[in-house]
């Protein structure tokens, strides 16, 4: 399945704070922690807790928050379906990048070991 122009511009214009609080409520329903969500978060693009907070705080939309990421060497290695997108067939540099995070807190919700999930 691949991306519309329309949609990879709606994910670019989305802010992470929006996004952030059901990520949150996700990964706490299924027994999950708030640690462990910016475990998964800070691995994927450098952000520590206090930097998430400031990104959620300043509104900042997807487009600009992988802007100043330094996204994991081993991001290449998130592969599956999302949304119902194969992320390996995304060509969109930022809307894989939406993605693989989509994916990361979904297997952390999914009860995944963060090992695993962690690609190391």
């Amino acid at each position: 399945m691949k991306t519309t122009p329309e949609h990879d511009e709606r994910i670019a214009k989305m802010t992470f704070g929006s996004v952030y609080p059901h990520y949150i409520t996700k990964v706490e329903s299924k027994g999950r922690t708030i640690e462990e969500l910016h475990q998964v978060i800070e691995w994927l693009t450098g952000f520590d807790e206090k930097r998430i907070q400031e990104l959620v705080d300043e509104k900042v939309a997807f487009e600009i928050f992988f802007q100043k990421a330094k996204l994991n060497p081993n991001a290449h290695l998130i592969t599956g379906v999302i949304c119902g997108y194969r992320i390996e067939e995304i060509e969109n540099p930022l809307t894989k990048q939406v993605r693989y995070l989509d994916k990361l807190v979904d297997e952390l919700a999914k009860g995944k070991k963060l090992e695993k999930i962690l690609r190391k």
